[in-house]
Order: structure tokens, then C-alpha cells, then sequence
């Protein structure tokens, strides 16, 4: 009998100890000394737990439920809504799709700058290319040139609400499961309690009423960022300069995180020693990133050139061009490249609009809305100057830390602590932007510990209060049910007020908060319950008409502050610079 030969099969490698066996997900009753769910969520897995089920089946059941909240979302009113002349964000998403199907590609940082111009990065321009073809495709009447604008029609409106059901899910839902998968091998997490941080972060009420209620595509550009996360906590930095390139070509926004990226890649660099062909390839495939991202502007724009297809007859050259010490000649090879890149600059960064325009929960608008100092007394330059002095003031602690300090311990703290401080110190700050903070803040939530009272309420604390000081625009847009029933039912699945008080009931020592951060948040939180009543049943004065505007942004930068404290500090604790590290770090070492 011939001898077997030896197996090819290698059994898989184990990981090394076992995995934490609860992440502030089980706590034991007193009375009869068994396990039980910590809050509702955790009590929505149960059943899963100790069983072995496969990834495979609970991810699906997971994605199905979480697609039922968005598409029902998606059945409320958008943004502009049957309110002309201009018809909202749904009316801008819509028009750069008819645009840049019908126009030349040179055309498209130009055309009619008063209705709803482009004035996102190319990698939007693309995608609203994309889905135009395809709504063209469905029909056509959706997307014509000057005669469909704030067009209401219900096929469109499922149209244009499947298109951010589909970006997001080919993006945003992948690069979440993988980065929650990241945090659960770092932290030796089970699928059993990965699990249920993952269903938290795709249920965030804000990100739900914000891209699948008021409008927007803003998950594509956060789903970009969490690979960005995902690939540093894997240990690839060049993955993570594509994705973050691509984050950066698609809402300019993202630049919230960028200094925090730029500090976590340089720290990889200069520590534990210094290592100049890891900074040259880093270098290398960033600015590879960026020419493969503009590429399709430039070939657009010398396809045009060739056929001699003039700007629009009302365009004006992009102001950057004026400042420029010399004359450029409009013969020249160079002339038509350098027109476009500089219009899509000066379209992407609006600096002529002013430190902020609608009432916004950061440090400038609660100044000024507040009375405490009158800003439109100064100069715009000299105010943009101080946004960015203040911005800078607020940054360089956390991209400090992770340029010093730069393990994936620290990531998530320093990235969410940098984009609370452009939240609250920039210039052109939107209520949408509260996101990208949301987005860091949240996942630590999948982090060891970051299922614990203490961790839970903080990151809840801040995803409420982001809800709420959203609260007038949604209520412009006719969304007040899903608010309130989100926001609800988000707040009720993980033990937090105003309808569940688990999180508040343990003691500091056990994982809970302490009794000062307690009182700030229940004070908080009777706050927004106390305003939402007043603001619903007692008229403001004549005189100050907006007081309940004010009150909501006034609060809300206040807690925001803390929340950009509290990260701050989280970072602080996680890096080692206090000469002591945390449990989690020493474990990792």
C-alpha cells in the first residue's frame, strides 16, 4: 500500500489568548448571579451569543434590518421639497447629474454658478456622471438640461433615494465591516460583541437623517474614510493614503481628518526610527492618488481643447488666476489645464462666503448669535485668519500625540478629537459636518471597553446632542417624525437618555461614568428635552425671533466642547505620555 502523501491544508492560525468574553455587553444580576444583556441592544443578540454562529449569517441579518430604517427614512421629504426657487440639496444632487452628462467636461466648474453650481471635488463630479447615465437610462425626462429643475416627480424621488442606498452600500457598509473587523483582531473582540458595535454604528441616527432624509451622498466620503481607518489599523499606510485621497476627491469636508492623517503617517515614519523609503513611498503613492483622481478633468478638458469648444459666454476666470505675478498667455498648451484646475479650486473652497452661514453649533456662531461679541463688525480676511488660528490651536494637541505617539491605540481618539476642533473653530462649518466627528467617536464603541457605561455614554452623549442641534434644519425639511423616532429608539438600544438610564446606573469604578460627568449629561440632557417643549409651544419674543435657534446653538457648542475634551483625553490616556499606559495598551505590548 502506497504511503498517503502529507496533507497541503494549513490549519489557520489561532488567534493569540481568547477573546474577551464581555466588552461591557454582560452584566451579571445580583440576585441570581447569571449573566444577562447589559441594555436592549446587546439583548437583540442574545440568543447569538455562546452559539458559534457564523459571521455569515449574522452579517446579512444585520444588513437587512439596517436597510429597512434607511429605506423607510427614505420615504419622509428632502431637502427642498416643493419649496421654491431654489428646491434644496435633492435639486443640487439631481442638477450636477443632468450637468454633467449634457455638458463638456470643461463645462462643468462653470455652468450656471447661480443654480446649484458644482462646487464639490471631481471624484462627485464622477460619481454624479454615473448615476445621471443611469437615471438617463431610466428615464430621461428626470435629467434634461434647464427643463427639469425642481422637478417633485415620485419615480425620481425613488430613483435618487436608491442611488444613496447603493453608494452606500458599496462603500460606507463594506468599509465599516472591515474596520470593525480591524478593531475586533487589535482588541481580541468576539463576533458575538463586534457584532453588535457594528449594528450601532450603522444605525447612527444622524448619518440615517442626514443622507437618507434630508439628502445626501455624505457616506460615500465617510466610507472612504473608515478604509482610510481600517488600513491603519491593518498596518497598510499606503492603502490608507489611496482611500483617504479618494475620501478628499469626494467632499472636501474630509479635510477635518486630514491633519490627523498626516501626522499618523508622518509618526510611522519618524518612530520607532526613522525610515525615508517609507515616507518616499507614501509620498509617491499620494501624489499618484491625486493625478489618478484629476485625470479624468484633465483628458475631459483636452478632449474639449481639441475640439475647440469655447467656456460658457458668461464665465469668468477663477479669481486665483488674478493673483498670479505674471501674465498667462491664452495660446498656450498649458492655458486651458491651468483655467480648470484653478476654477475647480476656487469653486471647492468658498472662501468668499463668510465665517459660517446658517446658525451652527460651533464656537464662531455661539459667540455671535449669542451677543456676547458681534463678529460682523470685522473684516472677513481678518476673520478667516483667527478660524484658522483657533482651528490650529485646537488640532495640534491630538495630531501631536499621534505624530509622536503613532499606534493604533491612539487613531481613534486623535482623529475624532482633530475633527471636533475644526467643527468647533473653522471657517464655512455646515450642521452636516458633525459627522465626521460622530464617525471616530462612534467606533469606539468596538473598541475593548467601548461597549462599558462609561464609554457608551459619552459617545451616545455625543450622537444625541448632534441629532438635536440639527434639529431646525430637519424641521425645514418636514423630518421631525424620523428625528424623534430615531434618535429614540438609537438612544433606548443603548441604555441612554431620555428613554433608557442603564448607562447612568453604574458607579466609576465599575466602567461608569463619574458623578460630574453624570451631572453635565443628565443636565444636558433636560436641557434638550426642556427646549424641545418650549421651542414647540411657546412663541418667541418679537424681538428676538430666533432665541430658540440660539439656545439650541449655544448648547450644543458647549457640548461639544466637552466632547472634544473628553477625546482629547482618551488620546492622552491611550498614547503612554503620562508615564503610565492603560490596560488596553499594556495588553497590546
Amino acid at each position: 500500500m502506497a504511503p498517503s502523501t502529507p496533507s497541503s491544508h494549513r490549519p489557520r492560525k489561532k488567534r493569540i489568548g481568547e477573546p474577551i468574553t464581555s466588552n461591557g455587553t454582560v452584566t451579571t444580576d445580583p440576585s441570581t448571579k447569571q449573566d444577562k444583556p447589559a441594555f436592549p441592544l446587546a439583548a437583540f443578540f442574545w440568543p447569538a451569543k455562546g452559539t458559534g454562529l457564523s459571521q455569515w449569517i449574522l452579517l446579512p441579518i444585520i444588513l437587512m434590518i439596517v436597510f429597512l430604517f434607511r429605506w423607510t427614512t427614505a420615504m419622509w421629504p428632502y431637502s427642498g421639497m416643493q419649496k421654491p426657487p431654489m428646491h434644496g440639496d435633492f435639486e443640487a444632487q439631481r442638477h450636477w447629474m443632468e450637468l454633467t452628462i449634457h455638458l463638456p467636461v470643461s463645462h462643468w466648474y462653470f455652468h450656471n454658478l447661480d443654480w446649484w453650481g458644482l462646487d464639490y471635488p471631481p471624484l462627485t463630479a464622477y460619481h454624479s456622471w454615473v448615476l445621471g447615465q443611469i437615471g438617463w437610462l431610466v428615464e430621461p425626462n428626470w435629467f434634461e438640461l434647464y427643463l427639469s429643475r425642481g422637478l417633485d416627480d415620485a419615480g425620481l424621488k425613488v430613483f435618487m433615494r436608491a442611488t444613496v442606498v447603493v453608494s452606500e452600500y458599496l462603500v460606507y457598509v463594506p468599509a465599516a465591516v472591515f474596520c470593525v473587523r480591524q478593531l475586533a483582531k487589535l482588541h481580541n473582540i468576539n463576533n458575538w460583541e463586534s457584532s453588535i458595535a457594528l449594528t450601532a454604528l450603522l444605525m447612527q441616527p444622524a448619518t440615517l437623517i442626514v443622507d437618507h432624509g434630508h439628502f445626501q451622498y455624505n457616506t460615500v466620503m465617510l466610507g472612504l474614510t473608515l478604509a482610510t481607518i481600517a488600513s491603519m489599523l491593518a498596518g497598510r499606510p499606503l492603502w490608507s493614503c489611496v482611500f483617504f485621497v479618494g475620501a478628499l476627491g469626494f467632499k472636501q469636508m474630509a479635510l477635518f481628518y486630514a491633519p490627523a492623517v498626516a501626522a499618523y503617517l508622518a509618526g510611522v515614519c519618524l518612530f520607532p526610527r526613522i525610515q525615508p523609503l517609507r515616507f518616499f513611498g507614501l509620498a509617491i503613492v499620494t501624489l499618484a492618488s491625486f493625478a489618478v483622481l484629476v485625470l479624468p478633468l484633465i483628458l475631459g478638458t483636452a478632449y474639449d481643447a481639441y475640439r475647440n469648444v469655447p467656456l460658457p459666454s458668461d464665465a469668468a476666470l477663477p479669481p486665483l488666476l488674478t493673483m498670479i505675478p505674471f501674465d498667462l498667455s491664452e495660446k498656450a498648451w498649458y492655458y486651458p489645464y491651468v483655467v480648470q484646475l484653478a476654477q475647480a479650486v476656487h469653486r471647492i473652497f468658498p472662501f468668499s462666503r463668510g465665517l459660517f452661514e446658517d446658525k451652527v453649533a460651533n464656537i464662531w456662531c455661539a459667540v455671535h448669535c449669542s451677543g456676547i461679541h458681534k463678529l460682523h463688525q470685522y473684516d472677513s480676511a481678518l476673520l478667516s485668519r483667527a478660524a484658522l488660528a483657533l482651528t490650529l490651536t485646537s488640532i495640534v494637541p491630538p495630531c501631536a500625540l499621534l505624530l509622536f505617539f503613532p499606534k493604533r491605540e491612539v487613531i481613534l481618539p486623535t482623529f475624532a478629537a482633530t475633527a471636533w476642533g475644526f467643527f468647533l473653530c473653522s471657517y464655512q462649518v455646515h450642521e452636516k459636518n458633525v459627522l465626521l466627528p460622530l464617525l471616530p467617536m462612534t467606533l469606539l464603541l468596538a473598541r475593548e471597553g467601548g461597549m462599558k457605561p462609561a464609554i457608551r455614554a459619552w459617545v451616545g452623549y455625543a450622537n444625541i446632542l448632534a441629532c438635536w442641534t440639527m434639529f431646525p434644519l430637519l424641521k425645514r425639511d418636514e423630518l421631525r417624525i424620523p428625528y424623534f423616532v430615531l434618535t429614540g429608539l438609537w438612544a433606548y438600544l443603548l441604555g441612554l437618555p431620555p428613554l433608557n438610564i442603564s448607562a447612568y446606573m453604574i458607579s466609576g469604578g465599575d466602567g461608569g461614568l463619574h458623578i460630574p460627568s453624570k451631572a453635565i449629561h443628565i443636565g444636558t440632557y433636560i436641557a434638550m428635552v426642556a427646549w424641545h417643549f418650549g421651542e414647540a409651544f411657546v412663541p418667541p419674543p418679537e424681538n428676538k425671533p430666533d432665541i430658540w435657534v440660539v439656545a439650541n446653538v449655544c448648547v450644543g457648542a458647549a457640548g461639544f466642547g466637552l466632547c472634544y475634551l473628553w477625546c482629547l483625553w482618551q488620546a492622552v490616556q491611550v498614547s503612554g505620555l503620562l508615564g503610565r499606559k492603560t490596560e488596553v495598551v499594556k495588553k497590546m505590548q
